[in-house]
């Protein structure tokens, strides 16, 4: 019997108000960008965690308001890209 592997997306492409668990975050290939992730992930984005996407900012639906754990945190689109996630329901 097979098991249906979740699917994952970047956290900038979860639907507004939607849950989702952190699966992970990306390794950048930009050595410039390894300091952001590595906040990311002291900020809690770490895999486990439930995140939700509070609010997109208009125009242009940037910045997202992200909550994780207990904080709501504003990241640039760029920044939730690194982070994977895998959606609830």
């Amino acid at each position: 019997m097979r098991h249906a592997r979740a699917e994952t997306i970047n956290l900038n492409e979860l639907p507004e108000l939607c849950w989702a668990t952190v699966a992970g975050v990306t390794v950048p290939l930009d050595p410039a960008d390894h300091g952001l992730v590595l906040r990311l992930v002291e900020l809690g984005f770490v895999p486990g965690e439930r995140v939700r996407v509070v609010r997109e900012g208009h125009p242009g639906g940037e910045p997202l308001a992200i909550r994780v754990g207990h904080t709501t945190f504003a990241l640039r689109r760029y920044e939730a890209a690194f982070i994977r996630v895998t959606p609830e329901g």
